[in-house]
């Protein structure tokens, strides 16, 4: 990929990273969605901005770029806290907080990977993916525990699928072979919406008289 083709594909990023807080006065205030349709857009959003950050983390530590990392990581964090706080009107300050913790566990395990990527360490990798893999039990077992419409065996190939696809962005951007991470980020992004999408309905079914257009 040529440098102006390159450009392009992060003005586009960019454009979806900021894209990201489009409807965040929604969920991140604790007021109730609207509609099913409003949070469904609401978490479509804030996970794009979570792959967005994840990447710029991974793209900035290939580039040794301390600075842009700094604000990554702050930002990635950030999107964190607005993720959990669209869980507040439905299950509490409580456990907002508790998958917020998870939230920044499950970043830093991807974060930690990119790191032993860059380093070239294999016992890197594999600690850092354990971490995601144990991290991932515990979102499962969080979810599948506050919303019986979440199992436990779904939540876990949701996040399985998630962290391949992060991981594998890593190895593309750390061999430079931007063709194929292109490919990977659409792929990253269409399952970040079916991420959304499971945890919509799931949170529809189990509140049905939260959201608007219910009929009693």
């Amino acid at each position: 990929m040529n440098s102006m083709s390159r450009g392009i594909v992060i003005l586009v990023l960019a454009v979806v990273g900021l894209v990201g807080s489009a409807h965040e006065g929604r969920s991140a205030t604790g007021g109730h969605p609207r509609s099913a349709t409003d949070l469904k857009a609401v978490l479509r959003d804030l996970w794009s901005g979570h792959n967005f950050w994840l990447r710029n983390i991974a793209l900035d530590n290939t580039t040794n770029n301390r600075k842009a990392l700094d604000y990554a990581e702050k930002s990635v964090t950030a999107n964190a806290r607005q993720i959990a706080k669209a869980f507040t009107p439905f299950y509490g300050e409580a456990a907002s907080e508790q998958l917020f913790t998870l939230l920044v566990k499950h970043s830093g395990a991807i974060k930690a990977y990119s790191e032993a990527t860059v380093a070239g360490s294999k016992s890197w990798q594999d600690a850092a993916k354990a971490d995601y893999a144990s991290n991932t039990e515990e979102i499962a077992t969080f979810l599948s525990e506050v919303n019986r419409y979440l199992p436990k065996d779904t939540v876990r190939g949701l996040f399985a699928v998630h962290g391949a696809h992060q991981f594998e962005l890593i190895k593309e951007l750390q061999e430079e072979d931007y063709g194929h991470e292109a490919e990977t980020w659409q792929e990253m992004e269409q399952h970040g919406h079916a991420i959304a999408d499971t945890l919509t309905t799931a949170l529809e079914r189990q509140f049905p008289n939260k959201f608007s257009g219910h009929v009693q």
